[in-house]
């Protein structure tokens, strides 16, 4: 059978052919919104896409992201026919392909650079780890707005050096998901004349027809978001396509929603139910019949024609390798003549922080009545912003409470009317924020985010991914235990503490005092691939003697001894995270007078601490004290790790309630006569 002999169709087809085969090799995976969606990804690479193969992380390329990650093997389709090349953890271009044939034949399997969603950092090409729906539409928020804020504070006159736009292509599914809605929401708010989302409008999900669930209009929900609204009515017409695309461009002043209308699996002859077209492979003769249907050898897997590589390089790769070539010969010229700003561009591009970042760090005096961590940690945070032009971020609603607003001259509020701003102001949707702090961090700014330690559980999926993505992410969690109060369990975390430990790769930090706080953030900030969690106290913590107690420099090694009662080994370890560590100071200094031999130690990053060699992890904790009281004002869920099997463990077993600290305290039994009852039950 000859093959379509017009480029694009012939094009197409090798996209759709590659997807069915990709699938069906892996007996697992989606093949129907690849094979519908392939003629506008094509559209949209061939014609307007500005991004060059040959360097996949180009600061000024435009970026597309497939949020409805069940449809990956589209975007590697892609990645393969245009020649991406890979790039390794260092950022250097590397002569191999992102994605081989052969990676394409493993779809799937172990190790091949297709998994089964996209997964930023494992293939180059990939912008951001998608999968969960909804995500990537509310990622790319981030993206157009770290792209709005790097125009207005590193262009200068003549020197356009970031204007890229961002693309998603999403589905019904990412249209239900409420974090896309909060994201839209604010991007219509914001104005993002950068940003595009293709809804591929194909009326159908894993259970069946969207009637079942999803009825509503999204054309003027959209334009109730203050979005740009356009629509194509079928996903073939390229020329259609084309012109809506071109629309995009010409938009300045809001984002662009184009509804693409799509029969999911379109191309086989066949009705397809949802299981077939959307979770499964075709089968065998299915194939057949969709290959013959195309126009296409029922018998050819993987086929690959010359002339496709071809085609993409002659439209696709040169016309991105033209603009990369022309960005760089003048940001030679902007090295020249702003070689301050090109020197923080490069440092921003590799998540390297200024000579002097961390010029001027406070060191706390001794106060017996102290400053709560939210107090002391925006003190630091607007000091180190300062030496830190790139650092940036806001709340969700709660800047005032969390005292993260960076109130230096010039730090200003990011908004439609000002891109320079720092200050970003997200609204009550936490779950929006999380993504779209990811994306800004995928523009390689140094993001953080606010909140109460209680509506974490409102961001959890985007903080997970910040940890899947390796992105320094900082969330900032204030009102940190039942020290919350009157506002009652709805507000009291209690589960929240041991539920970010369990994340992998995040990093949760919980300072003792003022002075934990600096060291803290010392720590924190030239992370350059794990996100951290920074849980703080709204009520003062006493400031610790350090002249009596160790530096809090121990912070940078997860935990420390503070102190030891002298006389020998110790006979019972406190050890505590938090506002709980001035309690068991309290008892350490009780019991030592009483002659029992106690050692205090803190632990404010328990990540940190499990880094650490045995040898120092003994030194901290000796196997041979098995006398051990931990205190936190949280689930006691985790601490048996450190207490052993026969510890005892001061926390929470239950929700808290509404009433004053003191009487709170008491209630849960958050004292030192607790916390020394429980060192002697332990002798």
């Amino acid at each position: 059978m000859p093959l379509p002999t017009d480029l694009d169709q012939l094009s197409i087809a090798t996209m759709r052919t590659l997807c069915i085969d990709a699938v069906q090799e892996a007996n697992s995976g989606h093949p129907g919104t690849p094979m519908a969606m392939a003629p506008v990804a094509y559209t949209l690479w061939q014609r307007h896409l500005r991004f060059d193969p040959a360097d996949p992380i180009w600061p000024n390329r435009d970026r597309f992201v497939l949020s409805m990650g069940h449809a990956s093997t589209l975007l590697y389709s892609l990645l393969h026919l245009t020649g991406v090349k890979a790039v390794d953890a260092e950022y250097q271009r590397l002569d191999t392909p992102a994605v081989t044939l052969d990676d394409l034949r493993r779809f799937r399997q172990l190790d091949s650079r297709c998994p089964g969603h996209p997964e930023y950092h494992w293939t180059s090409g990939v912008e951001t780890t998608t999968g969960p729906l909804g995500q990537g539409v509310a990622t790319s928020v981030g993206m157009a707005i770290g792209a709005k804020w790097m125009a207005a504070t590193c262009n200068r006159p003549d020197f356009a050096l970031i204007d890229y736009d961002v693309y998603a292509l999403a589905g019904d599914g990412c249209m239900m998901e409420g974090v896309s809605s909060e994201a839209a929401s604010l991007a219509g708010h914001l104005g993002l004349g950068n940003l595009c989302w293709i809804y591929d409008n194909n009326r159908i999900t894993i259970e069946g027809s969207t009637s079942l669930a999803f009825t509503e209009d999204v054309a003027t929900r959209f334009i109730g978001y203050g979005w740009n609204v356009t629509r194509v009515g079928d996903a073939n017409d390229m020329e259609m396509l084309s012109r809506a695309f071109t629309t995009f461009e010409r938009t300045n002043d809001r984002p662009t929603l184009i509804i693409v209308d799509s029969h999911i699996g379109f191309g086989s002859p066949n009705k397809q139910d949802s299981h077939s077209a959307h979770g499964e492979p075709l089968g065998v003769e299915e194939v057949r019949l969709t290959k013959r249907a195309y126009g296409w050898p029922e018998d050819a897997r993987f086929l690959v024609p010359e002339e496709v590589p071809r085609h993409f390089d002659a439209q696709f790769g040169a016309r991105g390798a033209a603009a990369r070539a022309t960005w760089d010969a003048r940001f030679g010229e902007y090295r020249a003549q702003y070689p301050e700003l090109a020197d923080q561009f490069e440092r921003m591009q590799h998540r390297l922080l200024p000579d002097d970042w961390d010029r001027g760090l406070p060191v706390y005096p001794t106060d017996a009545t102290g400053v709560s961590g939210r107090d002391a940690s925006g003190a630091v945070l607007n000091l180190l912003a300062r030496n830190v032009p790139w650092l940036l971020g806001g709340s969700a609603d709660l800047t005032p409470s969390t005292k993260t607003r960076l109130t230096f001259d010039g730090a200003g509020d990011f908004s439609a009317q000002d891109r320079s701003g720092r200050n970003f102001h997200f609204g009550v949707r936490e779950h929006a924020m999380g993504s779209i702090l990811n994306g800004l961090s995928l523009s390689k700014l140094r993001a953080f985010g606010s909140q109460f330690l209680i509506f974490s559980d409102y961001s959890r999926p985007t903080l997970r991914l910040s940890a899947l993505m390796e992105l320094p992410v900082l969330y900032i969690y204030t009102h940190d235990s039942i020290g919350v109060g009157e506002d009652g369990p709805t507000h009291q975390p209690v589960e929240q503490l041991p539920s970010l430990r369990s994340i992998p790769g995040l990093h949760v930090f919980r300072p003792a005092d003022a002075n934990e706080v600096v060291a803290a953030w010392r720590v924190i900030l030239p992370l350059r691939h794990e996100p951290v969690a920074l849980i703080l106290s709204r009520q003062a913590l006493p400031t610790l003697d350090r002249t009596r107690y160790a530096s809090a420099d121990g912070v940078a090694r997860g935990a420390y001894v503070l102190n030891t009662a002298p006389g020998g080994p110790p006979e019972v370890i406190l050890m505590a995270s938090g506002s709980e560590v001035a309690l068991c100071v309290a008892a350490h200094e009780r019991l030592r007078a009483e002659g029992i031999r106690t050692r205090v130690v803190s632990m404010p990053c328990w990540e940190l601490f499990e880094a650490q060699d045995q040898a120092y992890r003994d030194a901290v904790l000796p196997p041979a004290v098995t006398a051990r009281v931990s205190v936190e004002q949280a689930s006691t869920f985790g601490w048996e790790r450190y207490t052993g099997l026969t510890g005892r463990t001061i926390g929470m077993r239950t929700f808290g309630a509404s009433a004053p600290l003191k009487e709170l305290l008491t209630k849960f039994g958050f004292t030192v006569d607790a916390v020394v009852a429980s060192a002697k039950e332990m002798l």
